[in-house]
């Protein structure tokens, strides 16, 4: 009875703690990446008619992510800028609205999220990004974004060696700072913990500034 009660204390304990990050992520605000950062280069794809499906998605180019998950980010940005280089993101938080908008003309999870679960996007704890130079120009990755194909797998091997090595550098820099890289796409990365915060459905200009 002894051993019984105090597993069950344990358990009790530990759902206590679990229950008690939940509600810490589900308070952690969006902020502007670009308040933490100047330096980041913004590019939001879907702020723009240049995506996979072809219109303004965005009604704002302001770019926002969870606090900690920013706060990670910079820590990126600082660390390959000592190499002269940095990142631009493609993409960040995304609301869930848009999130159906891309299953219908791409109902296939290797690339997009199924909006009745919600991306990691929707929940502002993933990042779409690539490098640039000192001078914030692009460098040449294995494809562009949103290409749906091998080619932007990460064990895709039929490529330049620079190619290589620059996909190599990108997810050294972001998994060094906890970020963890999705198979199919060279550019995305999920923060650690995503799956605790809530899924959002707030238009980028309705996100109350923190």
């Amino acid at each position: 009875m002894r051993n019984g009660t105090r597993y069950s204390w344990k358990l009790l304990c530990g759902l206590f703690i679990l229950l008690s990050a939940c509600a810490r992520h589900a308070d952690e605000p969006l902020v502007l990446v670009s308040d933490l950062d100047p330096t980041i280069v913004i590019d939001l794809k879907y702020a723009t008619e240049d995506n996979f499906v072809g219109e303004v998605l965005y009604d704002t180019s302001l770019c926002y992510l969870r606090k900690s998950v920013a706060e990670r980010l910079v820590r990126v940005q600082k660390r390959l800028r000592k190499n002269g280089l940095g990142l631009k993101i493609w993409d960040a938080y995304r609301p869930l609205s848009v999130q159906w908008k891309m299953w219908e003309l791409v109902p296939d999870p290797r690339y997009v999220a199924d909006p009745r679960i919600g991306s990691r996007h929707n929940r502002g704890a993933a990042v779409d990004v690539t490098l640039v130079d000192a001078q914030g120009r692009e460098l040449v990755m294995p494809t562009g974004f949103d290409d749906f194909s091998e080619k932007a797998h990460r064990n895709y091997m039929d490529l330049p060696d620079s190619v290589l090595q620059r996909r190599a550098l990108l997810e050294a820099a972001m998994t060094a700072e906890g970020f963890l890289p999705l198979p199919t796409e060279w550019w995305h990365f999920d923060a650690p913990g995503w799956e605790k915060y809530p899924v959002l459905d707030v238009d980028l200009k309705e996100v109350v500034r923190q």
